[in-house]
C-alpha cells in the first residue's frame, strides 16, 4: 500500500507541475525517449537525431493539412538551446504557421524533461516548409 500511495503522490505532483510549466498546454505531436543509441561520440544526443524527431512531428501535421503525401523541402531558424540527455523524454508540439498555394510552413519545439524530473526544458525550435506532391511526385494545390 505505500508503495500505491507513493506512486499516487508522485503522479499527482507531475499532474500539478505539468500545468505549471511554460511549456505548450496542448498534447504533443510526438514523444520519445533519447536512448544510448541516438548518441554522438561524445556521448550526447546527437542533433540530427532530434531533427529527425522533429521532422516527423511537422510532416505528421503537414500531411493532415496537406491530405496526403508532402515532402520535406527548407528547415528555417534551427537553433539549439540546450542539449538532451540519454533517458530523457523529448516532447514535439507543432502547428501550422503558414499556408501558400502547394506549400506550408510548420513550427515545431522540442522540449525534454527528465524521465524522473518535473522541469521541462525548451530544447529548440524551427519551422518546416513542406510542398503538397502528387502521384507524379510533382506539386500539387493544397485543399482549401
Amino acid at each position: 500500500m505505500p508503495d500505491e500511495l507513493s506512486s499516487l503522490q508522485r503522479a499527482e505532483s507531475l499532474a500539478k507541475a505539468w500545468e505549471a510549466l511554460e511549456w505548450p498546454h496542448e498534447a504533443p505531436v510526438l514523444r520519445a525517449i533519447a536512448m544510448p543509441s541516438d548518441t554522438n561520440p561524445e556521448g550526447d544526443i546527437f542533433g540530427g537525431w532530434l531533427l529527425s524527431q522533429m521532422d516527423l512531428a511537422a510532416a505528421s501535421i503537414a500531411f493532415h493539412r496537406a491530405a496526403g503525401r508532402c515532402a520535406t523541402i527548407a528547415i528555417d531558424g534551427m537553433t539549439f538551446i540546450s542539449p538532451v540527455f540519454v533517458g530523457d523524454e523529448v516532447s514535439l508540439f507543432a502547428k501550422v504557421v503558414h499556408v501558400g498555394r502547394t506549400s506550408l510552413k510548420v513550427e515545431v519545439e522540442a522540449w525534454r524533461r527528465r524521465r524522473d524530473g518535473e522541469q521541462a526544458h525548451k530544447v529548440t525550435q524551427g519551422v518546416f516548409t513542406f510542398v503538397a506532391i502528387g502521384e507524379d511526385r510533382k506539386p500539387r494545390p493544397l485543399p482549401q
